[in-house]
Protein backbone atom coordinates (compact mmCIF):
# COMPACT_ATOMS: atom_id res chain seq x y z
CA UNK A 1 0.00 0.00 0.00
CA UNK A 2 1.49 3.39 -0.95
CA UNK A 3 2.23 6.01 1.64
CA UNK A 4 -1.13 7.80 2.02
CA UNK A 5 0.40 10.89 3.61
CA UNK A 6 2.53 11.47 0.51
CA UNK A 7 -0.30 11.20 -1.99
CA UNK A 8 -2.62 13.42 0.04
CA UNK A 9 -0.31 16.42 -0.33
CA UNK A 10 -2.13 19.33 -2.03
CA UNK A 11 0.96 20.43 -3.92
CA UNK A 12 0.66 17.39 -6.19
CA UNK A 13 -2.56 18.76 -7.65
CA UNK A 14 -1.01 22.17 -8.29
CA UNK A 15 2.07 20.50 -9.77
CA UNK A 16 -0.17 18.71 -12.26
CA UNK A 17 -1.79 22.01 -13.21
CA UNK A 18 1.64 23.64 -13.66
CA UNK A 19 2.98 20.81 -15.81
CA UNK A 20 -0.17 20.67 -17.94
CA UNK A 21 0.07 24.44 -18.41
CA UNK A 22 3.49 23.86 -19.95
CA UNK A 23 1.77 22.12 -22.84
CA UNK A 24 -0.10 25.34 -23.55
CA UNK A 25 3.11 27.34 -23.53
CA UNK A 26 4.99 24.99 -25.82
CA UNK A 27 2.30 24.19 -28.29
CA UNK A 28 -0.95 26.11 -28.18
CA UNK A 29 0.11 29.68 -27.39
CA UNK A 30 2.61 30.11 -30.27
CA UNK A 31 0.19 28.67 -32.82
CA UNK A 32 -2.65 30.85 -31.56
CA UNK A 33 -0.53 34.00 -31.66
CA UNK A 34 0.80 33.28 -35.16
CA UNK A 35 -2.72 32.50 -36.39
CA UNK A 36 -3.91 35.86 -35.07
CA UNK A 37 -1.03 37.64 -36.81
CA UNK A 38 1.19 38.16 -33.80
CA UNK A 39 4.27 36.36 -35.10
CA UNK A 40 6.53 39.11 -33.77
CA UNK A 41 5.19 38.47 -30.27
CA UNK A 42 6.11 34.78 -30.61
CA UNK A 43 9.61 35.72 -31.77
CA UNK A 44 9.94 38.10 -28.83
CA UNK A 45 8.71 35.46 -26.36
CA UNK A 46 11.17 32.91 -27.73
CA UNK A 47 14.00 35.43 -27.44
CA UNK A 48 13.14 36.51 -23.90
CA UNK A 49 12.09 33.10 -22.54
CA UNK A 50 14.46 30.50 -24.03
CA UNK A 51 12.72 27.70 -22.11
CA UNK A 52 9.82 27.93 -24.56
CA UNK A 53 12.06 26.77 -27.39
CA UNK A 54 13.19 23.81 -25.27
CA UNK A 55 9.57 22.85 -24.56
CA UNK A 56 8.65 23.18 -28.23
CA UNK A 57 11.60 21.11 -29.41
CA UNK A 58 10.77 18.39 -26.89
CA UNK A 59 6.99 18.50 -27.14
CA UNK A 60 6.70 14.70 -27.21
CA UNK A 61 8.36 14.50 -23.81
CA UNK A 62 6.48 17.53 -22.51
CA UNK A 63 3.11 16.06 -23.47
CA UNK A 64 4.04 12.57 -22.26
CA UNK A 65 5.20 13.75 -18.85
CA UNK A 66 2.08 15.90 -18.51
CA UNK A 67 -0.12 12.91 -19.43
CA UNK A 68 1.63 10.70 -16.87
CA UNK A 69 1.22 13.32 -14.15
CA UNK A 70 -2.46 13.69 -15.08
CA UNK A 71 -2.95 9.93 -14.86
CA UNK A 72 -1.32 9.87 -11.43
CA UNK A 73 -3.52 12.76 -10.32
CA UNK A 74 -6.62 10.95 -11.61
CA UNK A 75 -5.63 7.89 -9.59
CA UNK A 76 -5.12 10.04 -6.48
CA UNK A 77 -8.53 11.66 -6.89
CA UNK A 78 -10.59 8.60 -7.81
CA UNK A 79 -8.73 5.77 -6.08
CA UNK A 80 -10.90 3.26 -4.24
CA UNK A 81 -11.52 3.15 -0.49
CA UNK A 82 -11.31 6.89 0.16
CA UNK A 83 -13.16 8.07 3.22
CA UNK A 84 -13.75 11.48 4.74
CA UNK A 85 -13.66 11.91 8.53
CA UNK A 86 -16.86 11.53 10.50
CA UNK A 87 -16.49 14.92 12.19
CA UNK A 88 -18.89 17.29 10.33
CA UNK A 89 -16.38 20.14 10.06
CA UNK A 90 -13.61 17.89 8.78
CA UNK A 91 -16.03 16.10 6.46
CA UNK A 92 -17.04 19.44 4.92
CA UNK A 93 -13.37 20.35 4.40
CA UNK A 94 -12.72 16.93 2.89
CA UNK A 95 -15.58 17.31 0.42
CA UNK A 96 -14.46 20.83 -0.48
CA UNK A 97 -10.91 19.58 -1.04
CA UNK A 98 -12.14 16.78 -3.28
CA UNK A 99 -14.23 19.23 -5.29
CA UNK A 100 -11.23 21.52 -5.83
CA UNK A 101 -9.04 18.55 -6.73
CA UNK A 102 -11.51 17.55 -9.43
CA UNK A 103 -11.71 21.11 -10.75
CA UNK A 104 -7.92 21.38 -10.94
CA UNK A 105 -7.75 17.99 -12.65
CA UNK A 106 -10.29 18.92 -15.33
CA UNK A 107 -8.62 22.29 -15.92
CA UNK A 108 -5.27 20.54 -16.30
CA UNK A 109 -6.80 17.95 -18.63
CA UNK A 110 -8.29 20.74 -20.73
CA UNK A 111 -4.88 22.44 -20.98
CA UNK A 112 -3.27 19.15 -22.00
CA UNK A 113 -5.99 18.49 -24.60
CA UNK A 114 -5.52 21.92 -26.14
CA UNK A 115 -1.76 21.35 -26.24
CA UNK A 116 -2.01 17.97 -27.94
CA UNK A 117 -4.67 19.21 -30.37
CA UNK A 118 -2.57 22.14 -31.52
CA UNK A 119 0.62 20.05 -31.65
CA UNK A 120 -0.56 17.08 -33.66
CA UNK A 121 -4.09 17.51 -35.02
CA UNK A 122 -4.50 21.15 -36.02
CA UNK A 123 -2.17 21.16 -39.04
CA UNK A 124 -3.55 17.93 -40.58
CA UNK A 125 -7.09 19.26 -40.17
CA UNK A 126 -6.12 22.55 -41.79
CA UNK A 127 -4.42 20.71 -44.65
CA UNK A 128 -7.40 18.41 -45.16
CA UNK A 129 -9.80 21.33 -45.50
CA UNK A 130 -7.32 23.50 -47.45
CA UNK A 131 -7.51 26.33 -44.90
Amino acid sequence: MPNIEFIEKPYLKWLALFIASGTLLCCALPILLVTLGFGAVVASLNYNIPGLIFLSEHKVWTLTVAALVLMALAWIIWRPNQRCPTDPALAALCKKSKLWSKRIFWLSAMFWSIGIFTSYWLLPIRNFFNL
